[in-house]
Formats: C-alpha cells, sequence, structure tokens
C-alpha cells in the first residue's frame, strides 16, 4: 500500500510558490476561542470536507484510536532587561530584548538578543526580579548568557520576570500579557524546554480529554521542545534545498510501545501537531516505531513515506512555511491547497490561537 503524501510525481521539483495561497489578515488570530474547545474544526476526510468544532472530537474518533500529545511546557522566555555601561559621558543604559533559544551543556543558555550590537562579550543585563545574565559568547547572530541563578532558583524567578514568547504574527499586533501565561500553554504540559507552544494541543481542557477516554480514545504523551526556530522562513526557491532548525526530543520505550500496540490492533495513531507527527517519524526512520532520544532535524515534504502516522490534528499554517509542506506531504499538495482555499472562504481562523483541522488522508494521497 502506497503511503499517505507518498505522490507519483513527488521526484518534480518542488518550488516555494507551490506551497503559498492569499490569507486575508483579519483571518489570523490573537486571541484563542473561549471556552478552548469552542474552535472551529475543519474535518478533510479523503475527499469530503465537513465543518465541525473541537467539542465534537468523538464524532470524528474512534474507539481504539491514540492521540499522540506532546508534553513540553512553553517557558517565559521573553526579557527585557538594561545593559549599563560607564563611559567618559557617565552611566549609560540600553534596552535589551532577550529571547531563550535553549539550554546548553555548560549550563548557559543559547539566546536571540535584540540589538546584540549593544552588547559586549562579558557585559551584563539586568532584568526584573533580580535576574541577571552576562553575555559569555557571540556566534551567528546568537548569544550565549550565563545567568545568576541556576536549577529551580532560575525557574522560579524567569517566572517572574519574563513573558510567554508569543509568535511574531501576534507579537507583531500585541504584547504578551497575564492571559497568555495560561492560553498558550497546554493543559498536560510538564516538561519545561519549549519556547514555543505545540499549538493543536491548546484545543483541548480536561473535560474533552476526559470525554474522549471514556469514548475509548486513549493518548500517548512525548516530548518535543519547540524552538523559535519553527518561525524561520523558507528562503530558498528549491524547497528541497531547506535546512531544518534542530529541536530536542524523547520518545519513551513506554510510549513507543503504545504506539506499536495501536497499530498491531488496527487502531490510528493521530498525532496533535506537527511537532508530535515530526517526534514519532522521526523515531520510527528504522522502519517501526522506537524508543527515541535526541535532536532532530526532520523535514517532511511531498514525497514522504510515513510510518507510523494515521491521521493529523493542527492547526492552519502560514503559507510558504515548511508546515505547510509537512501537510502537503500527509495529504497531497493539491488536496491541501482545497482545503485551505476552503477554510480562507469559511473564514476559519489561522496560526497559533487560531481554529483547527482533522487531516485524514485517503490510502493513496490525491498527487
Amino acid at each position: 500500500m502506497v503511503s499517505p503524501g507518498v505522490n507519483a510525481d513527488y521526484h518534480a521539483p518542488m518550488k516555494l510558490s507551490d506551497f503559498d495561497f492569499d490569507l486575508p489578515e483579519d483571518l489570523v488570530a490573537t486571541r484563542p476561542a473561549v471556552p478552548r474547545t469552542a474552535a472551529r474544526l475543519l474535518v478533510a476526510e479523503g475527499e469530503r470536507i465537513t465543518d465541525s468544532r473541537v467539542a465534537d472530537l468523538t464524532d470524528w474518533l474512534h474507539p481504539g484510536d491514540r492521540l499522540v500529545l506532546n508534553d513540553t511546557r512553553v517557558i517565559p522566555a521573553r526579557l527585557n532587561g538594561l545593559r549599563r555601561r560607564c563611559g567618559a559621558q557617565g552611566e549609560t543604559a540600553a534596552r535589551i530584548e532577550v529571547t531563550l533559544l535553549a539550554p546548553r551543556p555548560a549550563g548557559t543558555w543559547g539566546a536571540l538578543l535584540k540589538p546584540l550590537k549593544k552588547v559586549r562579550v562579558g557585559e551584563e543585563i539586568e532584568f526584573a526580579a533580580g535576574l541577571r545574565a552576562e553575555l559569555v559568547a557571540k556566534d551567528e547572530g546568537q548569544g550565549e548568557l550565563r545567568f545568576n541563578l541556576e536549577g529551580a532558583a532560575f525557574d522560579k524567578t524567569l517566572s517572574r520576570a519574563g513573558s510567554m514568547p508569543l509568535p511574531p504574527y501576534i507579537a507583531a499586533r500585541r504584547a504578551a500579557d497575564e492571559r497568555d501565561r495560561v492560553d498558550y500553554q497546554t493543559v498536560f504540559a510538564r516538561n519545561p524546554g519549549a519556547v514555543a507552544a505545540p499549538t493543536a494541543s491548546l484545543h483541548f481542557d480536561k473535560a474533552l480529554l476526559e470525554r474522549l477516554r471514556a469514548h475509548g480514545v486513549t493518548f500517548t504523551h512525548v516530548t518535543l521542545h519547540v524552538g523559535a526556530g519553527t518561525f524561520l522562513p523558507v528562503k530558498v526557491e528549491d524547497v528541497t534545498r531547506h535546512r531544518m532548525h534542530a529541536e530536542w526530543g524523547r520518545v519513551s520505550a513506554a510510549a513507543a510501545a503504545e504506539i506499536a500496540a495501536t497499530r498491531a490492533a488496527g487502531g490510528r495513531v493521530i498525532p496533535v501537531g506537527t511537532t508530535a507527527l515530526r517526534l514519532i517519524e522521526s523515531a520510527a526512520r528504522g522502519g517501526a516505531i522506537a524508543p527515541w532520544e535526541g535532536e532532530t532535524d526532520i523535514f517532511i515534504y511531498p514525497g514522504f513515506e510515513f510510518r507510523v502516522t494515521d491521521a493529523l490534528m493542527t492547526n492552519f499554517h502560514l503559507p510558504k512555511s515548511t508546515l505547510m509542506m509537512l501537510v502537503s506531504a500527509l495529504m497531497g499538495r493539491e488536496r491541501i491547497m482545497r482545503i485551505y482555499d476552503h477554510a480562507v472562504r469559511a473564514r476559519y481562523r489561522f496560526f497559533s490561537y487560531g481554529d483547527a483541522s482533522l487531516l485524514i488522508p485517503s490510502a493513496g494521497g490525491d498527487g
């Protein structure tokens, strides 16, 4: 059987423009639906498209299906601070915006500093709540910071000093606030380390999870710490030459066994979000799902052979993004463009705080 998304003509060159579409700006959501499950749900099953609601997921999932959930926890990674310097003019200060990217093995943090040129290696940036960081290195447009706190003390102080790192397309429209500390976090988040949320999972609340469980749907938790690189644009016209950013993930032995058991029993494995999909497909590159831990830079575009994914719940993605390429790989490019045309005409809300889709491919894709 041909895996979903494997198209007969996938060896043909794929241009960035193949994944473009017109998106009215007013469809970009800046706040989530309230309650979470009130978000709309576009269900694309084979050639059929149905307009539904997340609250009605039990209408579409079967007993024996398994949802794969990314349990990463978003840290309040956006910091505003001051760099102070004494010179002939007396003390001067520069405002520095910091976005933490990922911890480094030496106990430092990789970070984006804006403006990076305003801080010299060896200088200190002061943040709120007594948090401070020294810039210890610069490399390829990023900084490496060493904070004055570590462990639990660092986590506690960061929660007071930092704000949620909203995606650029929301941050350009409004500043993060206290609501985002709840809105931009899944109800099952438990392993801190992400600087972007696995946004398809934001639609779930505890009541919906319980109803799904009672319906016979099972759950597997995996961890992929979503990085800021998820928002990087594709800059090459031949998409196969794009280099993906790396993110750390883990599929435990128990998680791999649960997924394998569902497949053996004939149930569907449905990752919630592209992050969960990328992780389990990384863990299945040997042909079958297996325990896995490490950095993944897997890039999924049309022609990819899916090993364990039967369907996908995901939000609506940016034009010309790697995520548009991923859903095109699953459903077929022409089919996904028809789905997105319907979503725009039906005025679904797009991106991180937007509505959701449930993509269920036909056995051979549609090319």
